[in-house]
């Protein structure tokens, strides 16, 4: 699986774990919900300056939304 997709479908997991809306998450870490989208349907590539605002946001390690998932 690309990466790109993989880091789009952990956002989405851990996110819909700890209940929160792509609002929400877009909120906390202070981005547009459509760019939230973009990201977890693997549309758009985020830098890495947004994913470390997408994991603190998600109260994770960045390292998880890289992780390989079944």
């Amino acid at each position: 699986m690309r990466l790109r997709k993989q880091v789009g479908l952990n956002i989405r997991n851990l996110r819909n774990s700890k209940g929160m809306t792509q609002e929400q998450l877009a909120l906390a870490a202070k981005m547009d919900r459509s760019y939230v989208s973009e990201i977890e349907l693997a549309k758009n590539s985020a830098s890495i300056d947004v994913l470390e605002r997408i994991a603190d946001a998600l109260d994770v390690d960045p390292k998880e939304l890289f992780n390989e998932r079944g």
